[in-house]
């Protein structure tokens, strides 16, 4: 399941919640920026780009801190893609899930011989939920922070959801919600809290499952077509991984017939060479 795109798509749904929260202003002309700059080592599906006249906020969400590259490197990294780029003020936030006793998640800068970069760093599991409660666009995230009582807390924010008059609103928090609160919770508590019809009926649940389906195919295709064509040319691998689920379906199927390395350039619409 893809955690990653819960956050972001509450952060693109709701971002006025993320700037009052992140940067304890109240927020003015908000725009969501497109992540062109996702070239590797960039993970775009994990990171937003909120700009607010000449401020960047950049908000990466992390379940767990192992990356490769290391995380303070693509943080550099994206600092100064955007800086190159925008000109403009950058702020930084790394937003840690789950709770982890790892020390890389109380790292927030990344230094050599030659440069220190700073970062924020948020491990949700210290954060103050009250922060969370009054915001809709944050209910999701309030049962992964701090609690002496974290059922009564998901049981709370379960019940504001539930209130919400706006079908649409409440599948998508209730979605949300309930997907989150996997990274903490029991799935039979979960699910006696949420309506699971109702969050099935929800299209950005239905995008997550399809998303996590993808990403489940795309690595057998890839270790199948490893082990028939080591070393495939970096044009055809770029191609695979914009498939759709059912065309690395089909592609996985049809790729126990081909001879060779020609028979998938002719699959993926490429002209033999």
């Amino acid at each position: 399941m893809s955690f990653d795109n819960v956050c972001k798509h509450l952060a693109e749904k709701y971002p006025s919640n993320f700037v009052r929260w992140l940067l304890n202003i109240e927020p003015v002309n908000v725009r969501i920026l497109k992540t062109e700059l996702n070239v590797d080592p960039i993970h775009a599906d994990s990171i937003l780009l909120l700009k607010m006249g000449e401020q960047i906020l950049h908000i990466e969400f992390q379940t767990i801190p192992q990356s490769k590259p290391p995380l303070p490197l693509r943080t550099l990294d994206y600092y100064v893609r955007l800086k190159r780029k925008y000109r403009c003020s950058v702020i930084q936030v790394i937003i840690f899930l789950q709770e982890t006793e790892s020390e890389l998640v109380f790292t927030d800068k990344y230094e050599d011989e030659n440069t220190i970069h700073h970062y924020r760093v948020i491990r949700l599991w210290e954060q103050d939920p009250n922060l969370f409660i009054n915001q809709p666009g944050l209910y999701p995230f309030a049962p992964l922070t701090k609690s002496k009582n974290p059922e009564f807390l998901l049981q709370q924010i379960a019940d504001k959801i539930n209130q919400i008059e706006d079908r649409e609103q409440r599948q998508i928090l209730g979605s949300c919600t309930s997907i989150l609160a996997g990274l903490r919770f029991e799935k039979t508590l979960v699910n006696s809290l949420f309506q699971e019809e109702i969050m099935k009926g929800s299209v950005i649940y239905q995008d997550i499952l399809e998303k996590g389906e993808k990403k489940g195919e795309l690595k057998l295709v890839m270790m199948l077509l490893d082990q028939r064509f080591p070393q495939l040319q970096e044009r055809l691998t770029s191609k695979i991984k914009t498939l759709s689920l059912s065309d690395l379906e089909d592609l996985a199927v049809s790729l126990l017939k081909f001879k060779d390395v020609n028979d998938l350039d002719a699959w993926l619409g490429y002209p033999e060479l």
